[in-house]
């Protein structure tokens, strides 16, 4: 199966799961109706699909996975909500419609995010494929990945970074954190419920840093050089924000470089996790070149 064929039948797999779990857990009205505004806006669903092709990759079934796989695209769905507030990046438009709370309103748009996040761990609880260890640790990670050390934090060290040029071991900690750690939570989850071992685990975690570092330097490369309606937000936003970026620290063709020693940091941590030449691999090439 072409790349495209896989992720256009992962994408459509993980939104009705998505929908299905959301009208499940919640009440019809307009919480519900703000939840499913901001889960049905599409995106790439990156974060379940990495999720589900790690576990391809350790011979675990898509049924063992899609539970997880939501929670995971719940909360990244809750930190696009909040993140697009006027309290933080004042955004209007997200995957080129208008943003939640712009649909809606400011307080409808924070509860959609807060009742999205709190989602994410019932639906692991009550994962009925899933072992009572493997729940506790599949939410232990979940949470850790998403909270006060990991996603969180990098939230706050970016908003603080804004109108100041930060040095370049400053970025890359805010983007381990705000971006890298649900990328790496998709790959540890998937790799853990393969079994693989700690020695595996952890060049998998080596390759998933690697890629949430080469993800958020392609995302930087694309606000300088991007379209915005194939990028479904205005390009240049980060520029507008004040914010402190690697072509901006590195030059455009630093930037590339740096994202290709960080492609190559992938590939050779896959082959050492004995899954090289999988759909991962594939993967790394399409979210190093992509165009939104």
């Amino acid at each position: 199966m072409h790349l495209a064929d896989y992720l256009k039948e992962k994408r459509q797999r993980i939104n009705q799961q998505l929908e299905m779990l959301v009208r499940d857990y919640s009440v019809s009205g307009r919480l519900q109706d703000s939840m499913l505004y901001s889960i049905d806006a599409g995106g790439k669903r990156l974060r379940p699909i990495l999720l589900m092709a790690t576990a391809q990759a350790f011979h675990v079934s898509e049924e063992r996975v899609m539970g997880v796989a939501s929670a995971l695209e719940m909360v990244h769905t809750y930190s696009l909500i909040h993140d697009d507030l006027p309290a933080m990046d004042d955004d209007d438009l997200r995957r080129g419609k208008p943003t939640n709370h712009k649909r809606f309103d400011e307080a409808t748009a924070i509860l959609a995010g807060d009742a999205l996040l709190t989602l994410s761990s019932q639906v692991i609880a009550e994962d009925e494929g899933l072992s009572d260890v493997e729940r506790v640790f599949l939410i232990r990670e979940l949470t850790k990945a998403s909270g006060a050390r990991g996603m969180v934090e990098g939230q706050m060290q970016d908003m603080l970074s804004e109108g100041t040029e930060i040095p370049l071991e400053a970025l890359e900690n805010i983007h381990k954190n705000k971006t890298g750690q649900l990328l790496k939570f998709s790959i540890l989850a998937g790799a853990f419920l393969g079994g693989a071992s700690e020695k595996v685990l952890q060049e998998m975690t080596a390759m998933a840093e690697a890629l949430g570092l080469l993800f958020q330097i392609q995302d930087d490369i694309l606000d300088v050089t991007g379209d915005s309606e194939v990028l479904g937000k205005p390009a240049g936003s980060d520029e507008g924000n004040h914010k402190s970026t690697y072509p901006q620290l590195l030059g455009l063709d630093g930037a590339i470089a740096q994202k290709d020693n960080y492609v190559k940091k992938a590939q050779q941590a896959l082959k050492n996790a004995g899954v090289e030449g999988t759909t991962l691999s594939e993967l790394i090439h399409y979210l190093s070149t992509r165009d939104h």
